[in-house]
């Protein structure tokens, strides 16, 4: 989803009812990888694609720790999307779009992100000045402007639960 979609906060709610399971989970998201791994990369549609791989191979190897990862990013590109699926491998990856119009997202805007991309100070801004291409068959879909965090959370964990239910935690 968009920048402001609630891809974190929906996040964070699955993170806490999983950990009520037992389960340790690792939320990433823009904050905390765009400010530590990834403060290289711009949001020119190249940097994009590398800041969605290093998240991915990022994923894959907590994963392999042993930890469910909930990632929260804008990922534009399907290609990318793609990539992330072949990293992480299909058996774990769960494509989540949280569907939230421009219009939502700008009312939003937490980050101030819209108000400088409509002013021209941030270039390449998902949705306004870059592309997003729609996810065509997401796993699950989540319009924000139709249901809560809570309702959303429950689709999520909802599908999740038969997954995690062949795993050994708890």
């Amino acid at each position: 989803g968009l920048s402001g979609s609630g891809k974190s906060t929906i996040a964070n709610v699955v993170e806490q009812k999983l950990h009520k399971k037992g389960i340790k989970t690792f939320v990433l998201d823009g904050d905390n990888i765009r400010k530590r791994i990834n403060k290289d990369l711009t949001f020119a549609p190249e940097d994009r694609t590398e800041n969605i791989r290093r998240i991915a191979e990022l994923a894959n190897l907590m994963v392999e720790a042993g930890l469910v990862t909930l990632a929260a990013f804008v990922s534009p590109y399907k290609k990318d999307r793609e990539n992330i699926r072949s990293i992480v491998k299909d058996v774990n990856f769960i494509e989540i779009f949280v569907n939230t119009s421009v219009d939502e997202c700008e009312r939003r805007d937490v980050k101030g992100l819209y108000k400088k991309a409509r002013a021209g100070e941030i270039k390449n801004m998902t949705g306004i000045s870059a592309p997003y291409e729609l996810p065509l068959n997401p796993d699950v879909e989540i319009k924000t402007e139709k249901i809560s965090v809570e309702a959303a959370a429950k689709l999520i964990m909802d599908y999740i639960e038969p997954k995690l239910s062949i795993l050994k935690w708890a």
